[in-house]
């Protein structure tokens, strides 16, 4: 059975889209951006280097564990929007983060990460700053789950959910392979 893309269920012709995956029509730009504390963060895709990203997610990052390296690939290929951050000196990743949004109002923001020996240094910050205030989703509504750095979310607005919002729990088997 051939599962549909993210792209095909919000009837998203892949011919209108830019090389970022957003609508041509908001006028943005995959680019990369400019150098913070020796990092620079990208919204290029093609950069992403994968096998340090499925490594690190699924040997440093408690929601990542559950996952098959296939279900990762997917992820990521299906990402709406996806940034990365890589020391300046040498090019190696020490951040990521990744979105997927129906391109008009709502995006869910996951797998925030930094490499242990890189953290406190605002890399998460760099990063949040990218993927919300300056990307093409900067007015949406943002969602996500998380267990820690809820101060870091909130510096961009994240707050509890009000009595509206209710989820359905993820039905997904925890086996990894």
């Amino acid at each position: 059975m051939e599962l549909t893309s993210f792209r095909q269920i919000a009837g998203i012709n892949p011919s209108d889209l830019g090389s970022a995956g957003i609508p041509a029509e908001f006028g943005f730009q995959e680019r990369a951006l400019a150098n913070l504390q020796g990092i620079d963060f990208s919204t290029v895709a093609a950069r992403l280097d994968r096998d340090w990203l499925w490594r690190e997610l699924t040997q440093h990052a408690y929601w990542a564990k559950y996952r098959t390296r296939a279900m990762f690939e997917r992820q990521l290929d299906n990402a709406w929007r996806t940034v990365g951050a890589y020391r300046a000196a040498d090019g190696q990743m020490v951040g990521f983060c990744r979105a997927f949004s129906d391109g008009v109002a709502m995006a869910y923001l996951a797998d925030v990460y930094v490499s242990r020996e890189d953290r406190g240094r605002g890399i998460g910050r760099g990063l949040l700053r990218v993927m919300i205030d300056d990307g093409p989703g900067r007015s949406f509504r943002w969602m996500l789950h998380t267990a820690d750095a809820h101060h870091l979310y909130q510096e961009f607005d994240f707050a509890a959910p009000d009595a509206t919002f209710m989820e359905r729990r993820c039905q997904l088997p925890h086996v990894r392979s």
